[in-house]
């Protein structure tokens, strides 16, 4: 599967998913993404190959030892990593392909923010 950044200049591809895909509501995912969640899987580094862009990366140290890896022309956040681990943690919403996983789980739900409401939000399939 290969995902990219919006403005296209980072690409990458992983081979496997190893992790369920969940969705991240703490803080820290919050302020990164702009929104009330991201969503989130663990893939083995040796899964993982940037494709192009490398030099379009930044990283920002969001907590000891976390480091989130973004786009600096666009902004778009990739992937978080911490060294030690064996894996990556990719932001699957950059995903240019369907996953065919679906989320297991939300995660930090302790973190929501009071306006978060799915049951009683109209919905519409796309906006005008």
């Amino acid at each position: 599967m290969k995902g990219s950044c919006l403005c296209g200049e980072v690409c990458y591809e992983i081979s496997l998913l190893e992790m369920p895909i969940m969705h991240c509501h703490c803080k820290t995912c919050r302020k990164a993404h702009a929104a009330p969640f991201a969503s989130t899987a663990g893939v083995k580094r040796e899964h993982f190959r940037w494709l192009s862009g490398e030099e379009f990366l930044s990283t920002y140290e969001s907590s000891p030892g976390k480091l989130r890896h973004f786009c600096r022309q666009c902004g778009s956040h990739l992937v978080a990593e911490r060294p030690s681990q064996p894996h990556v943690i990719l932001r699957v919403a950059t995903l240019d392909d369907d996953p065919v996983s679906r989320p297991e789980a939300h995660i930090w739900v302790s973190h929501d923010v009071p306006w978060l409401d799915y049951e009683n939000v109209c919905k519409f399939p796309e906006w005008q």
